[in-house]
């Protein structure tokens, strides 16, 4: 029997712009999640540097295999857990994407997706959109998939990863006011219709424009919210059950039932 994995949702914003400052606040963060018996922390959205910082986006910019991703890799290593956090990537034309890298415990890359849906004319402008919609990696004995913010707002997305086989869609998230009800309600149906935990890391506090609403949560594919933070920083802890996955699975058989030649 494939026990729970535990699973650390870091819900802050970092600091802006300052790599050095968000590597520290990971390996704090990454060293509590561990102690708790956590074996895979997830920080939010464009966490390394901070979402809404203008052209700093591009400057800050590293490729997957970049010198942060060496130094988060030592720290994954010495915590003994998985770290997936978001950050801006260099493409090999110099482009620039929205991504998330997934580091194992021990050290080594295991995944890396660039988010395919941009939101409004903020991301448009500093953001190429990613073309590969299924990225997944092994864990803990779960199969997890990704995606980015306004990416689960899409039921297309979500359920392409329940078809390939996705138990944890991993979700780092930037949600903005007046959007709450998508981190309350659009999320746990998510999770229900496609029978996947989610879970979905948010940003706080206010950047430019921007005034995050946090509300971070592990949705069950019962559609409850099995954790849920407030609106402040938080760490929070929750478990992704693979006996819950299985039994209501079983219970709720949407996968098995589709007529997806009618669609």
């Amino acid at each position: 029997m494939t026990p729970p994995l535990r699973t650390a949702l870091l819900q802050s914003s970092g600091k802006l712009s300052d790599v050095g400052q968000n590597i520290e606040i990971l390996d704090d963060a990454a060293r509590r999640a561990a102690l708790a018996g956590a074996g895979l922390l997830i920080a939010p959205e464009m966490f390394l540097t901070g979402y809404a910082i203008g052209d700093d986006v591009h400057r800050l910019a590293e490729p997957a295999d970049g010198p942060s991703a060496r130094r988060l890799g030592a720290v994954a290593a010495r915590h003994g857990i998985a770290l997936a956090y978001g950050y801006p990537e260099r493409g090999a034309g110099g482009e620039t994407y929205n991504a998330v890298q997934l580091i194992g415990p021990d050290g080594l890359p295991l995944a890396n997706y660039r988010k395919t849906h941009l939101f409004g004319d903020f991301e448009r402008a500093y953001f190429t959109p990613g073309d590969t919609p299924v990225v997944q990696a092994e864990l803990g004995g779960l199969r997890l998939g990704f995606l980015i913010c306004y990416d689960v707002e899409f039921p297309e997305n979500v359920r392409a990863h329940a078809v390939a086989g996705t138990d944890l869609l991993v979700v780092p998230t930037a949600q903005m006011q007046p959007f709450e009800f998508v981190a309350e309600s659009v999320v746990p149906t998510r999770a229900f219709e496609s029978q996947l935990y989610v879970a979905y890391v948010n940003r706080i506090g206010t950047e430019g424009e921007f005034e995050f609403v946090g509300l971070s949560c592990l949705a069950g594919p019962d559609g409850i919210a099995h954790a849920r933070a407030a609106k402040g920083e938080e760490l929070l802890l929750a478990d992704a059950d693979p006996e819950l996955l299985r039994a209501s699975r079983a219970a709720n058989p949407y996968l098995a039932d589709r007529r997806p030649e009618l669609y």
